[in-house]
């Protein structure tokens, strides 16, 4: 009786180098939602970096870099800085650009915090007893994120 050996099949490998390969990835995202929850305010830089990845626009390896991309596409209030404060207002502003939510006649015209926060607050995507000028906590902001893909995956 012989034995046949079979030559082991590229994809097999291809599979298990992808596994291999991903699994820091997951590791490292796991990490920036952990590390997120436990912000009791998140700052600019944070809230850019996390919209960013959520909308699938780029994945950033430095904060800065995600908070230059949204200030100078003006998703994100004027003067401020990159380790401020979040505040709900400029947070609803970058989320309503970043997942390019379809919003109302007076966002539409002025592009500004203040009416961005009114949208979101519409769209019941901010919910509860808020108000514009607030500091959002990390898991303030993985709520609204998630709410957010939640209307996305419901459209679709």
């Amino acid at each position: 009786m012989s034995i046949i050996m079979h030559k082991p099949k590229p994809a097999l490998f291809l599979i298990i180098f992808a596994t291999l390969i991903s699994a820091p990835l997951f590791t490292q995202t796991a990490q920036k939602v952990e590390n997120l929850l436990n912000e009791p305010a998140i700052t600019w830089a944070a809230a850019a970096v996390f919209a960013l990845e959520a909308a699938n626009i780029e994945t950033f390896s430095n904060p800065d870099d995600a908070f230059r991309y949204a200030m100078d596409r003006k998703w994100l209030p004027k003067n401020i800085s990159a380790d401020g404060k979040a505040r709900l207002d400029g947070v609803a502003l970058l989320l309503i650009e970043a997942f390019t939510i379809k919003s109302g006649f007076f966002y539409s015209m002025t592009k500004n915090p203040h009416y961005a926060y009114r949208e979101l607050v519409y769209k019941q995507v901010i919910r509860g007893r808020t108000d514009p000028e607030m500091f959002v906590s990390g898991e303030q902001f993985l709520i609204i994120v998630n709410r957010i893909l939640s209307i996305k995956e419901a459209g679709r």
